[in-house]
C-alpha cells in the first residue's frame, strides 16, 4: 500500500462531487446566487489550506466508510441539503467515475494529469473569489509531493486506489449507454486506441544482432487500430493536460446522473467487507462522534433540498430501501483509545476548527 494515495483519491473524488452537484443545481433551476453559494463553501472547505497539509503527509489511505463519511460532511458544508438516497446516489457516482478512469490510464502518472484536470475544473468554478488561492496551494502541494515521482511509486499509487475500489460494481446509466460498463457492473476496457507516451505503435517486430544494433524489421497486423501520443501532458499550472481523463462528463446535452434502479437496495454491499475490520469500524464510530454538527439557525431559511433523483418518487423510492437497510444491519459500538486519533481526522472531522487559509 502507498502512502501517498490520499490526497489524490480525495481530490479526485472531492471534484466529481463537484461536477455532479453542478449538473443537479442546474437541472433542478436552483437560482444562480443559490448555486454559486454552494460550489464556493464545498470547495473551500474541501481545499482547505491547514486540512490539505495534513492530508498530503504520508499515511495509510482511510477505510471505505470513513471516507464516505468525509465526503458526507461536506457534501452538507453549505445551505444546500441531500436525504439518505441522494448522497448515496450522489457517492456512487463520484467512486464509478474515478475508479473507471484510473481503470483507463495508459500510464501510471496519468493518475497526477487526471488529478490536474480535476483541480483545473475545480478552480473554474470559484474564479474571481479568494478560494483560488486555496486551489493554487493544491497545485503546489500536488507538484511538490508526486511532480518526481517514479514510475514504480505511480505503480503502486494505481494499485492502492483499485484495491480501494475492488469490491464497488455500481451500474451508472451514462455507463451503460456508452457500452463502457457491463450489466454486472463491471468496466470494459479498451484493446485499441491511444498507446503511452514515447511508446511505439504495436505492428513491427524489430530484430537485433548479438550488439544491440537493429538488423531488420518485419511489420504484422495488430488487429486493431492504434495511435501515438505525440505530446506529453503538462504539470504546469495551466498548462495542456492531453488527458480526457478527470474532465466532466455531465456536459449539457449529457445530463443524466442516473445510477441504474436494480442497484437501489444493494449498494450497501459495495461498501462493506464480507469479515469487516475492527479498525475502520473504530474509525466509524469516532466519526460519527465528531460529526455531530448542528445547522446554524440563521441559515435554516435558505437551506434547500437538492434531489440525485430525477424524480420525487425515484427518491421515495430509494430512500425506503435505504431504512429497510439501516434497520436490517443493526449497530455496534466499540470502545476505542481517543489518543491515537491522528490531527488530520480532528482537523477533518471538527473536533478543531478550520479556517479558510
Amino acid at each position: 500500500m502507498s502512502l501517498n494515495t490520499l490526497p489524490l483519491l480525495f481530490v479526485n473524488l472531492g471534484g466529481e462531487m463537484v461536477y455532479i452537484l453542478d449538473q443537479r443545481l442546474r437541472a433542478q433551476n436552483i437560482s444562480a446566487e443559490k448555486a454559486r453559494r454552494v460550489m464556493h463553501d464545498i470547495v473551500g472547505t474541501m481545499l482547505n489550506r491547514r486540512f490539505m497539509e495534513e492530508l498530503f503527509k504520508p499515511q495509510e489511505l482511510y477505510s471505505k466508510k470513513a471516507v464516505r463519511t468525509v465526503f458526507d460532511r461536506l457534501a452538507h458544508a453549505s445551505i444546500m441539503r441531500l436525504n439518505a438516497a441522494s448522497m448515496d446516489k450522489l457517492y456512487d457516482l463520484m467512486t464509478m467515475a474515478f475508479k473507471y478512469q484510473v481503470s483507463l490510464c495508459l500510464r501510471p502518472n496519468d493518475i497526477l494529469l487526471t488529478t490536474l484536470n480535476h483541480l483545473d475544473a475545480i478552480l473554474k468554478f470559484v474564479e474571481g473569489t479568494t478560494i483560488t488561492s486555496q486551489v493554487e496551494y493544491v497545485y503546489e502541494l500536488l507538484i511538490e509531493t508526486y511532480g518526481s515521482l517514479s514510475d514504480g511509486d505511480f505503480h503502486l499509487i494505481r494499485q492502492t486506489i483499485l484495491n480501494f475500489f475492488q469490491d464497488m460494481h455500481i451500474r451508472v446509466s451514462i455507463f451503460l449507454k456508452d457500452k463502457v460498463q457491463n450489466s454486472n457492473g463491471r468496466f470494459v476496457i479498451p484493446t485499441n486506441g491511444q498507446v503511452p507516451h514515447k511508446t511505439e505503435v504495436p505492428g513491427t517486430i524489430k530484430y537485433f544482432d548479438e550488439k544491440g544494433s537493429p538488423t531488420y524489421s518485419e511489420s504484422f497486423t495488430p488487429g486493431s487500430h492504434f495511435n501515438d501520443v505525440q505530446l506529453e501532458g503538462s504539470y504546469d499550472l495551466h498548462g495542456p493536460r492531453r488527458t480526457n481523463l478527470g474532465t466532466n462528463m455531465y456536459s449539457a446535452s449529457r445530463i443524466e446522473t442516473t445510477v441504474s434502479p436494480a442497484k437501489t437496495v444493494v449498494h450497501s454491499s459495495d461498501l462493506e467487507t464480507s469479515a469487516p475490520n475492527p479498525l475502520a469500524k473504530a474509525q466509524l464510530d469516532l466519526l460519527s462522534s465528531l460529526l455531530s454538527v448542528e445547522p446554524r439557525q440563521s441559515e435554516n431559511k435558505t437551506e434547500f433540498r437538492l434531489n440525485l433523483f430525477n424524480t420525487d418518487e425515484e427518491e421515495e423510492e430509494a430512500s425506503a430501501g435505504c431504512s429497510k437497510l439501516s434497520d436490517e444491519e443493526g449497530s455496534l459500538v466499540i470502545t476505542i483509545d481517543a489518543s491515537k486519533v491522528t490531527k488530520l481526522q480532528l482537523v477533518l472531522f471538527g473536533k478543531e476548527k478550520l479556517s479558510s487559509m
